[in-house]
């Protein structure tokens, strides 16, 4: 297959990028592919909302700005945080003239939701299902455009560089150039080549790595792990953020039900296994403090009573007023016989977000030409140490319009690669026990989870990697012996940002942001980027 525009993945940034080069070349074609459905992205299950400065009587850019430079705890790019904050507002403004339908009071100005982090209210939401909303949104704008296509169903295995024309490879290999993907039908089994003169990673999170995470299942990490196998440069994987307040379901396993930080902007108490409201022994922002503050104060509660959670108090809030809000998390709630308005909620803290990933420049691009990345999968600078609530899906649209607007000053200089070879499956052979796979994923979910979570010490993540290149070796084989499934692909990119993770961990010998260490507990040395 050939396209002008390659794009892998469907969330808010691929589709945002998809829209921004359709509506600027109607003669060029656009094909949008996925490994699912169209709408089953990590922006489907954002809750809260997106962040942006909207009165700007009570709130301004600079609010906003000093908000997020707190929150990143000393790794923020200064220039990526204002270019997000200030162009965010009119990325906004589009997509609510592309359908979006933001919550609003009574006299027609927006709610404005405030969460954890934030000086103001600012958080534009859709009750309690935000992410879902702006993912219709964007699919209808989306059917507008003829020359948009989107393929469900195809797993990217591979990004088409020099490597598979012959040529060695390596991190120091200059102008390393992206022709495509190779991409596998998982309806036919069917490996093909997809040649493209520009290819956009916007392949979301990898929550899938552990064994709790709020991400959907497709949150496998292959963006993140494709760049890397093709020798792109990688930034700040250890900062992996914790959601405090997934529930608590004790034989739910893959993905948690999050229940939005929004529940506590608007009231909602934490309170551990004795009914004591704690979070003011551990800032004085109290149940609003930032999330890696929250969900490390919530391991330290769970840890001293010995219990798997802790409660999310929402009983004095008018039902009224949270079944207005929060209808989705209370019809789950009922579902799991727990009534809000006389229960508490057990929560405990889950995988929720990748702050590092593909580093880009202000514009998107990659280390390796004619390749962006935006949205979750890319590292702009945006979020350093630590993400600000809400900011990921402004930070989605704004890269996302910035890496259009860089790629169409390149499109009518490149040409498509024509000699690629074909995929290469001789000398495999059908994997015989799928327990081989299903097995091997456990056990890094497991690892990950114990030895690389919210807590972490320098023998845990020497234990982390020695078990993650012995999985990594058995893994190696088994791609090179047997022939492709998308289960063996997916742990093998998961064991990669596996491994992205805890190298970055043991080399950041201090504590910062998201990155919490008991062996440098008050040690603060390195403000800088870890780059692999």
């Amino acid at each position: 297959m050939q396209t002008d525009f390659l794009i892998v993945g469907s969330g808010i940034a691929g589709i945002t990028y998809a829209l921004k080069v359709a509506g600027q070349f109607p003669d060029k074609k656009i094909l949008i592919i996925t490994k699912a459905q169209a709408d089953e992205t990590n922006t489907k299950y954002a809750q809260g909302g997106i962040a942006g400065v909207m009165d700007f009587e009570k709130d301004s850019f600079e609010k906003h700005i000093e908000d997020t430079l707190i929150a990143g705890d000393g790794l923020c790019d200064p220039k990526a945080v204002e270019i997000v904050v200030k162009e965010g507002v009119d990325r906004i403004a589009e997509l609510i003239g592309w359908g979006a339908r933001f919550d609003k009071e009574i006299g027609g100005d927006y709610k404005l939701g405030k969460e954890g982090g934030h000086s103001e209210f600012r958080i534009l939401h859709h009750k309690d299902v935000t992410g879902k909303e702006m993912e219709r949104a964007l699919l209808d704008e989306v059917n507008k455009y003829p020359n948009i296509s989107i393929i469900n169903h195809f797993f990217v295995v591979d990004l088409i560089t020099q490597h598979h024309l012959g040529y060695l490879v390596t991190k120091a290999t200059p102008d390393i150039e992206c022709f495509g993907v190779y991409a596998l039908n998982t309806q036919t089994n069917e490996i093909i080549s997809i040649l493209a003169k520009i290819t956009v990673l916007a392949t979301g999170g990898n929550g899938q790595v552990y064994r709790s995470t709020t991400n959907p299942f497709i949150a496998t990490g292959d963006g993140v792990a494709m760049l890397y196998r093709a020798k792109g440069r990688i930034e700040n994987m250890e900062f992996i953020q914790f959601h405090p307040t997934a529930l608590y379901e004790p034989n739910v396993k893959g993905q948690s039900f999050l229940i939005t930080e929004a529940v506590r902007g608007d009231g909602g108490i934490l309170r551990n296994a004795a009914g004591e409201a704690f979070m003011e022994r551990y800032d004085p922002r109290k149940d609003l403090a930032p999330r890696d503050i929250v969900a490390r104060a919530i391991d330290n509660e769970m840890k001293i009573s010995g219990t798997e959670h802790v409660y999310l108090d929402v009983r004095h809030i008018p039902l009224e007023k949270f079944l207005e809000h929060f209808p989705n998390i209370y019809e789950k709630c009922q579902s799991i016989g727990i009534d809000i308005a006389t229960q508490l909620i057990p929560v405990s803290p889950a995988a929720h977000y990748s702050c590092g990933g593909i580093k880009t420049d202000e514009w998107g691009r990659t280390s390796i030409r004619h390749l962006y990345a935006c949205g979750e999968c890319a590292c702009t600078g945006l979020h350093g140490a630590n993400r600000l609530a809400s900011n990921s899906l402004l930070e989605a649209m704004v890269y996302a319009h910035r890496a259009a607007a860089d790629s169409v000053l390149l499109i009518n200089d490149i040409s498509l690669r024509e000699n690629i070879p074909a995929w290469n499956a001789s000398g495999t052979t059908e994997p015989k026990e799928m327990i081989l796979i299903t097995q091997s994923l456990k056990e890094l979910r497991l690892l990950m989870s114990d030895y690389v979570g919210i807590v972490r010490t320098n023998t845990r993540l020497a234990r982390a990697m020695k078990r993650i290149d012995l999985l990594w070796e058995e893994t190696e084989n088994l791609y090179q012996t047997t022939t492709i499934s998308p289960q063996l692909c997916e742990l093998r990119n998961m064991i990669t940002v596996g491994y992205l993770i805890v190298k970055c961990a043991q080399l950041r010998k201090e504590s910062r942001g998201l990155h919490f260490n008991t062996d440098y507990p008050g040690k603060r040395e390195r403000a800088e980027n870890i780059i692999l």
